[in-house]
């Protein structure tokens, strides 16, 4: 699911209410933009001059994106367009696969319709539906250019536009996938994805999933998030050496750990015996039978436990696959031909 990718905002703590609304003006103010009027809309609209189709064409505003309204004059809305590319305050905080480079903001007028704001009654099941489309057009053959991107800033919007609601904390996580299998999929295609050690290739932006887990910690959502996070720290290409399969099978058993009947622990605890039963092949090249002979108990073992934990999941079964292909004598890795 390529297009299947999703911001939060970070909590900062002050030391005083007054310094935090204090802070919070100025940062809403910086760009001179009055947020309060934030909107965001549901198609794409041009921005004119005037309150008039037949007027200069200023720039073009498309969903997810934000403007600011600051008059609205019969079927006319006055706006700062794309407002949102302010929101950055630390260059630390961005993205190495920006979806809102070339965007300027831009003054001007639009058709009054299609604007979401967080007064908008209903405005959070609105803008969540608009996502819910656009990310499903974007898993088709023949997807609609930028459906994703569009997807993933919309669903922004409802955890930022409103907090509070039910939908909040999934669609921040929903904005968190898109973006993170968007910028995955263009790390993959490049030649360093081969390097053997992860930081040798761009890594994906963290940011996204590192805010969701804070915004919610303790739930499904930031046990998912820390599961994405693992992608990071894998290798790009094994090259037939043990210690890639030694570290990521370390880290998925961590994971499952530290999130016991977490929603992803049991993809994490397949990923681990599957990488064990990769150390028993590649042990065995070595002619290290010491090390194959325990990394074979390893599998059985984390095999076993998938099936006391997690009897329903299908990874289980595929774990019992593996194991049961190392009982055997069959290969993992490599030519399993007798």
């Amino acid at each position: 699911m390529i297009g299947k990718t999703s911001g939060v905002a970070g909590l900062i703590l002050l030391a005083g209410i007054g310094a935090a609304s204090a802070q919070k003006k100025n940062k809403d103010n910086q760009s001179g933009y009055d947020r309060s009027a934030k909107a965001t809309l549901l198609h794409q609209a041009i921005v004119y001059v005037n309150a008039d189709a037949d007027s200069q064409r200023v720039s073009l505003v498309t969903p997810g994106h934000e403007v600011v309204v600051t008059e609205r004059n019969g079927q006319w809305a006055r706006v700062f367009a794309n407002t949102d590319i302010a929101d950055k305050t630390d260059d630390s905080d961005v993205p190495e696969l920006s979806d809102e480079d070339n965007v300027t903001p831009a003054s001007g007028w639009i058709r009054d319709k299609g604007v979401v704001s967080p007064s908008t009654p209903n405005g959070d099941a609105i803008l969540f539906g608009a996502a819910a489309n656009l990310e499903s057009e974007a898993e088709q053959p023949h997807a609609p250019k930028d459906a994703a991107v569009q997807a993933h800033l919309l669903y922004r919007r409802v955890a930022e536009y409103y907090p509070n609601s039910p939908l909040a904390p999934e669609a921040a996580w929903r904005s968190a996938d898109v973006r993170w299998r968007l910028e995955k999929l263009d790390v993959s295609s490049l030649p360093s994805a081969k390097e053997q050690d992860a930081y040798l290739r761009p890594q994906i932006y963290e940011g996204d999933m590192k805010r969701l887990m804070k915004q919610y910690p303790g739930t499904k959502w930031a046990a998912m998030a820390a599961f994405y996070l693992i992608d990071n720290k894998l290798c790009g290409d094994w090259q037939g050496l043990p210690k890639c399969p030694e570290m990521e099978s370390g880290l998925y058993e961590k994971y499952a750990k530290q999130f016991p009947g977490g929603p992803k622990s049991d993809e994490a605890l397949y990923d681990a015996t599957y990488r064990q039963g990769v150390l028993v092949s590649m042990y065995l090249v070595d002619e290290n039978k010491k090390k194959a002979d325990a990394a074979a108990e390893r599998t059985k073992s984390l095999a076993a436990e998938m099936q006391a934990e997690y009897p329903k999941s299908d990874y289980t079964a595929r774990a019992a696959s593996i194991a049961y292909r190392v009982a055997q004598g069959i290969p993992i890795f490599g030519n399993d031909r007798d």
